[in-house]
């Protein structure tokens, strides 16, 4: 078609000025003609790229999408409106919102996403990039309010602890809001996630003293198992033969050496065990 306008154009002109050289009406009204029906066609001329896609539609009825690269020719009167096929990345704001244990937090999320129907992405929503963008963040808030920031020694998912469940849960959800729109997320993730700033400083107490609370708590099982271990090889050894006192002496400053978070210092005793 392209080369038949630019012939149509050529040939036309060429009749033009030779009526009108001749003067001729009849020559100049045909070729007036062709150059007129050739400018008309030309609108009907467009370029798709990669991934790329052109929503077709005449008179406001859809009448298709051209997705194939390459010059293409439709009925002139035909709206083309491009649309992106291409892998997008958007990133929300970070977002303030309560968990589910209502503790502020800050949260932000990346969301890849692309369109898969450019017919829904172009009548079914205002402006769809618009649409991702409202949903996301509306996603995220409902995302972090269904999980707690921290799961505090149970086995909960916690945003904190459990980025693979929380990133699938937020991709299925954008996956029910952007899918009318014809928009396909292919990955969700979470970019960003604090205690908000006003409570940030309690919270990292009570990590730090949970985190204490669980090193002392292996710390006291180590020891029971060295002390109990240090009491059986004396008697299978027949070393030295402890009655019950003695015992729960020996236990006592074992305890205290290996739980205690100074050196201990140690007292050489010259007299008689039982003195």
């Amino acid at each position: 078609m392209a080369v038949l306008i630019a012939v149509a154009i050529l040939a036309g002109g060429f009749v033009f000025f030779s009526g009108a050289r001749g003067d001729n009406g009849i020559e100049v009204a045909i070729g007036l003609t062709m150059m007129t029906l050739a400018f008309l066609c030309m609108p009907g001329l467009f370029t798709v790229a990669p991934n790329e896609g052109k929503v077709l539609t005449l008179f406001g009825t859809y009448k298709g999408t051209a997705k194939t690269p390459g010059l293409w020719f439709t009925n002139p009167f035909m709206t083309k409106k491009a649309i992106s096929l291409r892998i997008r990345n958007f990133e929300t704001n970070k977002l303030k919102v309560n968990d589910a244990r209502s503790n502020p937090v800050e949260i932000g999320a990346i969301v890849v996403w692309k369109v898969i129907d450019t017919a829904e992405a172009t009548f079914e929503v205002n402006d769809y990039v618009q649409y991702v963008a409202v949903q996301s963040e509306s996603a995220v808030r409902a995302l972090a309010s269904s999980y707690p920031y921290d799961h505090h020694g149970d086995d909960a998912i916690a945003l904190s602890t459990h980025p693979t469940e929380v990133s699938k849960g937020l991709q299925e959800a954008l996956h029910d809001r952007l899918g009318k729109a014809g928009v396909e997320v292919l990955e969700a993730r979470i970019s960003h996630l604090a205690y908000a700033p006003e409570i940030a400083s309690a919270m990292l107490q009570r990590q730090q003293a949970s985190a204490i609370v669980a090193a002392r708590q292996t710390i006291v099982e180590g020891a029971v198992g060295m002390v109990e271990m240090a009491l059986e090889a004396l008697s299978s050894r027949q070393i030295v033969t402890l009655d019950d006192e003695r015992k729960a002496s020996m236990v006592s400053n074992l305890l205290v050496v290996l739980c205690s978070d100074r050196a201990a210092q140690p007292v050489v005793n010259t007299g008689s065990l039982y003195s």
